[in-house]
């Protein structure tokens, strides 16, 4: 059966995904159990593959990336997912490709550190010989709903 996680998992859910390096003991003190009881509860959560990791929030500005954007891409009609997710997974600057059912064919996002760069990107991915059109969009600025659980 599967494991179902009770009012007190989620509650740690939600303080680990505002912070995922709190200790045991801070987020026993959140919920009112012991360090060990919230280990045992967080490597049950592991094991049972609600927590399926942990990771960092980059300030991409500071780390040499600034400029974000979204290239919409259209492959010749005949190319697989796998062909599409190719092309674009050889490039350092692509975070994700998503494909897409209609018109593009997929939705490739980038991370770059500047305009050259991008350009360059995107040059790269018209050369690929499977692509027949682009569109670039610059993200101007972000807001991301919070991780609900």
């Amino acid at each position: 059966m599967p494991y179902e996680p009770d009012p007190v998992d989620h509650r740690l859910l939600e303080l680990l995904a505002e912070n995922a390096r709190r200790t045991f003991g801070e987020l026993g003190s959140r919920v009112n159990l012991s360090p060990s009881a919230v280990k045992r509860r967080i490597d049950r959560l592991e094991r049972a593959g609600v927590i399926t990791g942990y990771t960092v929030v980059v300030d991409h500005a500071k780390a040499g990336r600034p400029i974000e954007a979204f290239a919409e891409v259209r492959f010749r009609g005949n190319e697989d997912l796998e062909q599409i997710r190719e092309t674009a997974s050889r490039l350092p600057d692509v975070q994700a490709v998503f494909t897409m059912a209609g018109d593009p064919d997929a939705l490739v996002w980038l991370r770059v550190s500047d305009v050259a760069r991008l350009g360059h990107v995107i040059e790269l991915l018209r050369r690929s010989g499977r692509v027949t059109g682009t569109k670039t969009l610059i993200v101007l600025d972000t807001w991301t709903r919070p991780a609900e659980l």
